[in-house]
């Protein structure tokens, strides 16, 4: 009885061992990093999935100078983590321009990029020295350094080029814009598409009331290229010069439709400023299809307001072709009522329907200027 009672007990304790050693062992979670020195078959050691860009991709080019390059961001595969994330911003010729580590899903290019030219930029995940793989590469390009498209012009000038015609002297201030050297220089811009309502604006240094000139002119539109001074669509911005009776008026004359019918012939009123030479003076014409404005503000696009004058009329405006000029062209009057004298420069020279775009100060960083 003894035996048997013994061989019982051997036989449970024996069947009890190999229940146990058919157990699996128990084991806690994965981690999200790959185990030490092991990477997968694309380089990463973070166990997360790809970030996806979202903008800008597909060789979008962009309308301003503001780079900003979005994704979606992932977590960890088996654990919640929050990953930092690192990109890689190249060039055309695929030099690396940005290398940044941050902590959300949108970055602002600070780099200074080519202007209209083609980028390439990736993003991936990164956790306490673990990388996650790449995303896919996205492209895009740069904004064109200047444009004329239908009835809209882009002109930034500080960039040593233009879109318009050149005539007379002029010469580019590097970090400034254009400058226009005497009373018959000029710069021309043909819209493929009439303008009829909109806005014609613009940044100048050093045009004030010292500046050679009479009925002087600081920017204008017209019909075509007959005689500025006489022509149906005539629109001229004027800064009079040291010969009028009194230098530094302001004033702007718009024609709509007929030189000889007074009816269709506007001014506005008058008024006489001091300009400081070492200044710059932010200039813009706007019209609609029964009024138009000429508004001078110092410094930029939202200083002081030194001038603020409009007209009403009856008749659109619509010159075609329709032709603008930075300065005016020498009418019957000549030079003394052309370009407005003293070598005015210009730059970020906008005309469109739209509200006028932010110029960059990208492009202007390219030059070292203001």
């Amino acid at each position: 009885m003894k035996q048997n009672k013994w061989m019982l007990l051997v036989g449970i304790a024996v069947l009890s061992s190999a229940i146990a050693c058919g157990a699996k062992t128990p084991t806690s979670p994965a981690s999200t990093a790959l185990a030490s020195g092991e990477a997968g078959a694309s380089g990463e050691t973070l166990k997360v999935g790809a970030p996806t860009p979202t903008s800008p991709i597909g060789g979008t080019q962009l309308q301003t100078a503001t780079v900003v390059l979005t994704f979606t961001g992932v977590t960890g595969t088996y654990t919640a983590i929050t990953p930092s994330y690192q990109l890689e911003l190249r060039d055309a010729a695929g030099t690396l321009v940005a290398n940044p580590t941050i902590t959300t899903t949108s970055y602002t290019v600070t780099a200074s990029l080519a202007l209209d030219s083609t980028h390439t930029w990736r993003v991936r995940a990164v956790y306490q020295g673990a990388n996650g793989p790449w995303s896919a590469t996205a492209t895009f390009k740069t904004q064109v350094a200047a444009f004329i498209s239908g009835n809209t012009l882009y002109d930034p000038l500080s960039t040593g080029i233009t879109v318009g015609t050149r005539n007379g002297s002029t010469t580019f201030v590097a970090g400034q814009g254009l400058k226009l050297n005497t009373q018959d220089s000029t710069v021309r811009y043909n819209l493929p598409t009439t303008l009829t309502s909109g806005q014609f604006s613009m940044l100048i240094l050093g045009a004030d009331e010292g500046g050679a000139g009479d009925k002087s002119k600081v920017f204008s539109m017209q019909e075509g290229s007959d005689d500025i001074t006489t022509n149906d669509y005539r629109m001229t911005a004027e800064l009079r010069g040291s010969q009028y009776a009194t230098p530094g008026a302001v004033t702007c004359r718009i024609i709509t439709g007929n030189n000889e019918d007074t009816s269709q012939i506007h001014d506005c009123t008058r008024v006489t400023l001091a300009f400081d030479s070492s200044r710059w003076y932010f200039w813009s014409f706007t019209w609609d299809t029964s009024s138009a404005r000429l508004i001078v503000r110092r410094d930029n696009e939202t200083g002081t307001i030194i001038y603020s004058q409009g007209v009403g009329f009856n008749h659109v405006y619509r010159p075609t072709p329709h032709t603008l000029w930075l300065g005016a062209p020498v009418g019957r009057a000549g030079n003394q009522d052309a370009t407005i004298g003293g070598g005015p420069i210009y730059k970020n020279v906008y005309a469109g329907p739209s509200a006028r775009p932010t110029f960059p100060a990208l492009i202007e960083r390219l030059f070292g200027g203001n």
